[in-house]
């Protein structure tokens, strides 16, 4: 059984959703507030499945969300959250759904106090994994310590997405901040 997700994805092979987001996204810093919004709402989604589930309805959740445009969302009508509890393409749960709408609504008042949601994380780095899963259960919806832990793991903001011996590591220790190294 693998101990890391590098050694699980090396063992699924070359050619999988797991590889791609892997090589490409996991681990690595985001500086969009929109990109970083919609890992949020991709990890609250994944609760209680599978990531690779998950993966496989990313694209579906990028249109069914408008792109995870934080403004939009904030702005979903209860028409448009009916809307997405019927569409098969994402996950169709309605505390899911109404959780994404309200972070999105506690984004913008972060943006409004912090100037972005990039620097309101910025500025509480570095936290230990409790402290963290403190500040985001004082601030967002569905935000458990697993949720957390995988939503800042995949951002940087914690450490341990890759393994020292994999290749990706060195990739994303040259696209960290210097701040974060401590981290």
């Amino acid at each position: 059984m693998a101990t890391t997700y590098c050694e699980y994805v090396l063992n699924k092979g070359k050619d999988t959703v797991h590889r791609h987001y892997h090589d490409n996204e996991y681990g690595f810093p985001i500086d969009d507030d929109n990109l970083l919004f919609a890992r949020l709402v991709l990890e609250i989604n994944q609760a209680g499945l599978s990531w690779e589930t998950i993966l496989k309805k990313k694209d579906n959740f990028f249109k069914a969300f408008d792109d995870f445009t934080i403004d939009k969302v904030a702005r979903y009508s209860a028409a448009k959250k009916e809307k997405l509890m019927n569409d098969a393409g994402i996950i169709r749960n309605r505390l899911k759904i109404e959780a994404a709408v309200h972070n999105a609504k506690c984004i913008k008042t972060i943006q409004k106090e912090y100037g972005s949601f990039k620097k309101w994380l910025d500025n509480h780095h570095p936290k230990t994994k409790e402290e963290w899963v403190k500040l985001f259960k004082q601030t967002f919806r569905f935000t458990g310590g697993e949720i957390v832990n995988e939503f800042l793991m995949s951002t940087a903001y914690l450490p341990g997405a890759h393994a020292a011996t994999c290749p990706v590591y060195k990739k994303v220790m040259k696209k960290k901040p210097k701040w974060a190294l401590k981290g």
